[in-house]
């Protein structure tokens, strides 16, 4: 009970912060992905509500993998009532973003903005959002995150201005608990 209280006064004064950095500054990726490190399998924490994943209800995944050409295949899988649901695109490395910006597209011609705002420096999550605070997402390298880097990761997406109240966190495997 406390621990609940705890973690709601904490994504309040989050929202908070979340607000001043909203009104007064605009997006910024890290300076500097290195793909190589960044490829691979990475496990949804949390993430807003969105349209395409409404169907979902665990165990979401997006991995990462090099193409020859130098662009990155992205797979996104999740568990839905019936099964699995898996959906496949291709991001593109924006011009001069340090490999922290990419234009990611599921369904061509559509193609959206994939930026990474938060990254621990071990590469252990990631926090991917958008330039109008729409979209975001806490991806960790393993299905549950030690509330200690979680707390960073949150911390990393409301600095930013995302108002992390939208948060909803993902079940991953049978003993997913919500944080």
């Amino acid at each position: 009970m406390i621990q609940g209280l705890l973690r709601r006064a904490l994504l309040s004064g989050l929202a908070c912060v979340a607000m001043l950095a909203q009104a007064e500054t605009p997006v910024a990726s890290v300076v500097a992905v290195d793909l190589a490190r960044y490829v691979g399998k990475w496990y949804e924490i949390g993430s807003f509500p969105m349209f395409f994943q409404r169907q979902c209800i665990g165990d979401t995944t997006a991995e990462y993998a090099l193409t020859a050409d130098g662009d990155v295949a992205v797979t996104n899988r999740c568990r839905t009532e019936s099964g699995f649901d898996q959906a496949e695109g291709r991001a593109t490395v924006v011009d001069g973003s340090g490999n922290a910006r990419l234009k990611l597209s599921f369904f061509w011609p559509f193609r959206s903005d994939y930026w990474v705002i938060g990254l621990d420096p071990d590469y252990r999550w990631a926090v991917v959002g958008n330039p109008n605070r729409k979209y975001l997402w806490v991806l960790s390298r393993t299905p549950q995150l030690p509330a200690s880097l979680l707390e960073a990761a949150l911390k990393a997406a409301a600095s930013q201005g995302f108002d992390m109240t939208q948060l909803n966190y993902t079940a991953q495997g049978l003993a997913a608990k919500k944080p």
